[in-house]
């Protein structure tokens, strides 16, 4: 049987952020392909995959032991010298939580596959191993992309094209779109899966110069007596690579007694961007989100949260705006923009601008802005808590 070949939307890239774009453009009636030039999804993990509970009921993903690795109740945030602010819901809200956890730690293979599940299930055809090489506007409202499907070249016809392809998006480039990210807003990030390491349900995190330069280090739980223990730096502020910085964490810091006995069962490892937000998300038959359009915490680094969120707004304004019958011309995507702005992106510029103060200081003034910050940011009193 010959493929279809004429979609309402191409998604390009089957991680949370193009999975849930496609599962609820489809949700909302329209023809949608999702590709990925991945054989495994969520392969390789480059993130230690901690998501809230409301992200995912926001976004109409329930919780499913399929991909829940443990649950969490709350953080626990150390300055560089092991003083710590406790969170834990189970004492704040005891019993609402006991039942109902804060959120997540995922094993993201399973995670990915679950998103994409979702989205088949919606009615979006799925093609893995799938490589996007070019494409080009027809001058009908259409464009043609050129893709590589088990090494056979097929030209499939879509409205719009979404770029959910991660750092340094090749569908923005091709577009035209700045996705340039400079090293010092890219952390290098690098964490061990680790067995005979306690955790008690928090996700820790720990703030100083002298254990992360430029970002922080974490202990999360994994379940089954797993841990992730990792960290990110950024390299314009170190000679050392991520990880030198995770194995000096692990032997000097004031948990060292507690990691001492720990035993590395697998190694992960990625760039995460901690910059802004690009300034232009869409273009001629093109819109970004997750990864590629930046669409990540810049103080935190956290992404799940964000291409859930963004996935939702993109897959809902597609649906709003084929049948509308409107040129996907970049006059008329800026539309999307302009609602992710409002639901979501106002308030990640914000916190840009609070991560670009923080690192403006001197070390030992930086160290105790970004302990106080994230310290206050799990709150629920925080203006942040849901970004």
């Amino acid at each position: 049987m010959s493929p279809n070949t004429d979609f309402d939307v191409i998604v390009i890239g089957s991680g949370p952020a193009g999975a849930t774009t496609a599962r609820i453009a489809a949700e909302r009636g329209l023809r949608v392909l999702l590709v990925d030039k991945k054989q495994e999804l969520g392969a390789p993990i480059q993130c230690s995959g901690a998501v809230s509970a409301h992200a995912l009921g926001d976004t109409g993903v329930q919780p499913d032991d399929e991909y829940i690795a443990t649950p969490i109740y709350g953080f626990k945030v150390y300055d560089a010298n092991g003083a710590a602010e406790t969170l834990d819901y189970r004492t704040l809200k005891p019993g609402e939580y006991n039942r109902s956890p804060l959120g997540y730690v995922v094993d993201r293979r399973r995670f990915d596959r679950y998103l994409t599940a979702l989205a088949e299930r919606a009615g979006v055809e799925v093609w893995l191993k799938t490589e996007a090489l070019e494409y080009h506007a027809n001058g009908d409202g259409t464009a043609n992309v050129l893709m590589k499907k088990f090494g056979q070249e097929l030209t499939i016809r879509a409205r719009v094209i979404v770029g959910a392809d991660g750092l340094q998006s090749r569908v923005g480039k091709w577009a035209g779109l700045r996705t340039h990210i400079r090293l010092a807003e890219l952390a290098s990030c690098l964490q061990f899966v680790m067995d005979r390491v306690d955790t008690d349900g928090l996700l820790e995190i720990i703030t100083g110069h002298e254990w992360a330069p430029g970002g922080y280090a974490w202990i999360f739980p994994r379940g089954r007596g797993y841990a992730e223990v990792g960290l990110g730096v950024a390299r314009t502020l170190t000679g050392k690579d991520a990880r030198w910085h995770l194995e000096h964490f692990i032997r000097h810091s004031f948990l060292a007694e507690r990691l001492k006995d720990a035993r590395v069962l697998e190694v992960q490892g990625g760039g995460v961007p901690l910059a802004a937000p690009l300034k232009q998300q869409y273009a001629d038959n093109v819109i970004l989100v997750g990864d590629a359009a930046r669409h990540v915490n810049p103080i935190t680094g956290g992404g799940i949260h964000t291409a859930l969120r963004c996935g939702q707004i993109a897959g809902n304004f597609l649906g709003d705006f084929l049948p509308a019958g409107l040129p996907p011309d970049a006059e008329n995507l800026a539309e999307y923009q302009r609602r992710w702005m409002k639901e979501l992106g106002e308030a990640m510029w914000k916190l840009y601008r609070l991560k670009r103060e923080i690192f403006r200081q001197p070390t030992a003034e930086r160290d105790r802005m970004l302990y106080q910050t994230l310290a206050q940011y799990f709150s629920p009193r925080s203006e942040f808590r849901k970004v």
